[in-house]
């Protein structure tokens, strides 16, 4: 039996179609917070929310998000990006401006295991995740009558050594370029740095460690061996590094003695599942500014 989910709920944004996000990093200096509060209120825009931090107030880094709402701001948005830019040039800032009704779109892919999965699902259909979840792309099948009950496309797109290059560029081809953000929920192959370059700091990963310190296959049953009080998980963006990149979200459990693998596990994939989904929550809330290999998180 096929199933069909409806979503029927108002998100916050539907309700505030001429809301805009804005986030900034420059180099720290006097003037930035009061030269975009004028530059919003001379163009009639309110704002709601603004959070900023500074590195160092002498000579660090300064980083800002601001929510506002500004009259016919579709209309305006283009003029709006475009006149901000003198702003933008006097201060060295780099700047996105976001309108918070053009929902982003993700993509997901995802191996065997399937527990971070359902958890987006699950957020996505609740409509916690305001957000579109364009496809789903798995080297398996498992998952496939699942994720399309749901009426998500679900791409099988199988990964050898001998087809890797061959399946990366298929992945770019049904994946394409309107896509804001790749979740990897649990999908276990190395991403190649040219994919990893289309899609900087708009590739998020989960690792199955508070600090990746059991690599390699079977981190439980490792993990188990050492006899470790504390175990976690890491959501962290893409980089050639593996495991090493900018970490948006941690989390962790104590567990004893007592606990097998099998309960290491069951502990591990729920920090997992929900580490992950706060982490791409920020990143769809535009909350996150990566500097070098660090993140600033305002959550």
């Amino acid at each position: 039996m096929e199933l069909h989910v409806k979503r029927e709920h108002f998100s916050s944004d539907e309700q505030h179609p001429n809301r805009a996000r804005m986030l900034i990093s420059c180099p720290d200096g006097p003037g930035i917070v009061a030269a975009v509060s004028r530059f919003l209120f001379d163009h009639g825009a309110n704002i709601v929310q603004s959070d900023q931090y500074t590195i160092d107030p002498s000579g660090g880094m300064f980083f800002m998000r601001i929510e506002f709402d500004l009259p016919e701001l579709e209309r305006r948005m283009e003029q709006l990006q475009a006149e901000f830019g003198e702003i933008a040039g006097q201060f060295q800032m780099n700047w996105k401006i976001f309108n918070v009704s053009h929902k982003k779109k993700l993509a997901i892919f995802v191996s065997k295991e399937d527990h971070c999965l359902v958890e987006l699902l699950w957020q996505w259909q609740a409509g916690d995740l305001d957000a579109d979840i364009a496809l789903v792309v798995s080297n398996h099948a498992d998952m496939k009558e699942y994720v399309e009950s749901f009426g998500i496309p679900y791409h099988h797109i199988p990964v050898t050594a001998d087809t890797k290059a061959e399946a990366e560029r298929r992945q770019l081809e049904v994946v394409g370029e309107d896509i804001d953000v790749i979740i990897l929920a649990r999908y276990m192959q190395i991403i190649s740095p040219s994919f990893i370059e289309h899609y900087r700091n708009r590739i998020i990963n989960i690792h199955h460690s508070f600090l990746p310190a059991f690599i390699g296959g079977n981190p439980y049953a490792q993990a188990y061996r050492r006899g470790v009080k504390i175990i976690g998980a890491t959501a962290h963006y893409v980089t050639e590094e593996l495991d090493g990149g900018p970490i948006i979200e941690q989390d962790v459990q104590r567990v004893s003695h007592g606990d097998d693998v099998g309960e290491l596990k069951r502990i591990g994939r729920t920090i997992e599942r929900v580490v992950l989904a706060r982490a791409v929550k920020w990143h769809i809330e535009d909350r996150i500014l990566v500097h070098q290999n660090k993140t600033v998180v305002f959550n």
